[in-house]
């Protein structure tokens, strides 16, 4: 499966850039930077679409554009929280509202594929749509979708995505458990201290079965698992043998770690064990943290093999090994060769 175009919008600059210049965030959660929307939506829709829905259209039509498809055989996404600032808005004008004369707007938009099925209204496209829900694994379910729908020659183009929101109800109530922490951005993956930084994005790929003068990588593997007994290390190992690639063969290895001391010794241990010598870098620090962050680190990883740009002193990756966990239940594993 092979990926002809990224696109994303994240706290850094969005779509197509890549980090030579990153923002630094002194908060303690890393809102997106967005971009003119009048661009890609027309106006009168732009007023009744939450952020969410904006964002996620925006990466989407960035990703069809670049990678020259005007309409893709199947739309897929994954989403933990969905439209939340929707879901937000009905439930405090059910209360307000004591249940009745509610207006239908944010209901509807409530729906957790209601960024695939807008995407799908402004296309016209009447073909698979579907949307995965399945917190830290909903964007690795869509990838397996997609790679199914291809392998099974049910599609050739397939545009896949991810989308999570900041709000500041649900970002407070959370952050009464103690996850976030104010911190340098910049700084945070050496933090060294508990808990981490909040994140967001909106980050879409075009798959494609077939390797054309748009391809920029081959996506060799995907594997996703919840609350596995296995050793994470053993996991690893047993995905880079089936797909033949030792590790001394990687030119780089993007982790999840996130700044948090209590989840950061994991990976700090598996790199030791594993990794030792290799390239290393993390993208939480870029991105914050979120369910759907791998999204982030897939889009990252494809920009620097089309670009060649330098990230911490990785330049022109051939072959990338992302490796997330996220809260240490949803351990997930990509591999990507450049083409």
């Amino acid at each position: 499966m092979y990926i002809r175009s990224a696109s994303a919008v994240s706290p850094q600059a969005s779509f197509n850039q890549m980090l030579s210049a990153p923002a630094v965030y002194t908060d303690d959660k890393l809102h997106c930077i967005e971009p003119d929307y009048s661009k890609y939506i027309d106006s009168k829709l732009i007023r009744r679409m939450s952020r969410i829905i904006k964002m996620g259209v925006a990466a989407a039509l960035e990703a069809l554009k670049d990678a020259e498809i005007s309409m893709p055989d199947a739309i897929v996404t994954g989403t933990a929280y969905g439209c939340l600032a929707d879901t937000d808005a009905f439930l405090s004008r059910m209360v307000e509202f004591n249940e009745e004369l509610l207006s239908p707007t944010s209901f509807i938009q409530s729906t957790h594929n209601t960024v695939g099925a807008q995407i799908a209204l402004m296309l016209q496209c009447h073909h698979y749509n579907n949307t995965y829900v399945h917190r830290g694994s909903s964007f690795e379910a869509a990838v397996l979708d997609a790679q199914s729908l291809i392998e099974e020659g049910e599609a050739e183009n397939i545009l896949v995505g991810a989308v999570d929101e900041i709000i500041e109800n649900s970002h407070t109530i959370i952050s009464r458990l103690g996850i976030y922490k104010k911190c340098e951005s910049n700084k945070l993956l050496n933090s060294g201290t508990d808990g981490t930084m909040a994140g967001e994005g909106a980050s879409f790929f075009v798959f494609s079965k077939n390797k054309d003068h748009n391809s920029i990588a081959k996506l060799e593997d995907v594997k996703t698992y919840y609350k596995t007994s296995r050793k994470v290390e053993n996991i690893i190992q047993n995905f880079l043998m089936e797909n033949n690639v030792p590790v001394e063969n990687l030119d780089l290895i993007i982790l999840g770690n996130n700044g948090d001391a209590k989840t950061d010794e994991h990976f700090n241990t598996v790199a030791q064990h594993l990794f030792g010598g290799k390239r290393l870098v993390g993208y939480k620090n870029y991105c914050g943290e979120y369910p759907t962050s791998a999204a982030f680190a897939l889009w990252m990883a494809t920009m620097m093999i089309e670009h060649g740009k330098k990230i911490n002193n990785a330049t022109s990756p051939k072959k990338i090994l992302i490796y997330n966990n996220y809260k240490l239940k949803y351990p997930s594993l990509y591999l990507l060769s450049a083409c």
